[in-house]
């Protein structure tokens, strides 16, 4: 069975927990050794929440990825998977709201650029090397207000030119180095895909509250399934809206799962 802890959502689960209690944020030794970055991430000198416990739990709500990110955070909980914190539990998560939570994968992913055979590895050309190089470049050249503004949350990499200097760049750039050589970034583990893997490894529990509202923007006309309005949906949004209301998986490409249903998703 897969280590969950280990995926990019396991990272986001680290930085959440310690948002909520504060402290530095510790990715773990193994993670740290398997992806390449440092152990250690930002300073919460003072948690949003320090007085979270089993006694003062939380309801969370999590949007298409943050559903998974609490959901792996709530087993992390109850395996005391935070080092210097052993009175962890599943009761310190009260309820979980996931709305168009990414559960079962999204097959936005499969158009942006994820590879449908394997759910795991970017096709040469598309949106998303597009997007890793854009990455990379914002993140080398640390523009700190740019930074402020926007945190892509790869810091923990220190692809920062100081850091990593011209020969990192190259290295970054030719994909031999970084969260793009080494998987741990979000796109893989919002695949089909990666959320079966994701869930196998996953529990519910008796003392949570689960709820998932499930969101849509189309409509079916004369059997063609369309967005369902011009002006409910945001312009720049609309054509990935499009895209999706299309999708097919590949005819030739091995289905994510026994008993996969394109309609489904």
């Amino acid at each position: 069975m897969k280590n969950v802890f280990l995926g990019i959502n396991g990272v986001r689960a680290r930085e959440l927990f310690y948002y909520l209690k504060g402290g530095v944020v510790d990715y773990g030794e193994e993670h740290s050794r398997i992806y390449g970055h440092s152990r250690f991430g930002k300073d919460y000198e003072q948690g949003n929440y320090p007085d979270w416990d089993e006694h003062h739990p939380v309801h969370f709500v999590g949007h298409s990825a943050g559903a998974q990110v609490v959901r792996v955070l709530q087993q992390m909980l109850a395996y005391k998977a935070f080092e210097g914190y052993g009175n962890t539990s599943e009761d310190w998560v009260l309820s979980l709201t996931a709305l168009s939570g990414a559960l079962n994968g999204t097959t936005r992913t499969y158009f942006d650029g994820m590879r449908p055979e394997d759910g795991r590895s970017m096709k040469t050309i598309s949106l998303l090397q597009l997007l890793r190089l854009g990455v990379i470049l914002y993140d080398w050249v640390d523009i700190t207000f740019l930074k402020n503004y926007y945190n892509l949350g790869f810091d923990h990499f220190e692809m920062a030119w100081k850091k990593a200097g011209l020969f990192g760049l190259i290295d970054l750039l030719l994909g031999n180095s970084g969260p793009f050589a080494s998987g741990d970034w979000i796109l893989p583990d919002l695949t089909i895909q990666g959320a079966m893997i994701s869930n196998a490894s996953l529990q519910t529990f008796p003392n949570t509250y689960y709820f998932s509202y499930a969101t849509r923007r189309t409509r079916k006309i004369m059997g063609i399934t369309v967005p369902s309005s011009l002006f409910g949906i945001h312009p720049l949004l609309f054509v990935r809206v499009l895209q999706m209301c299309q999708w097919r998986h590949p005819k030739d490409a091995p289905p994510p799962y026994k008993g996969y249903r394109w309609d489904d998703f």
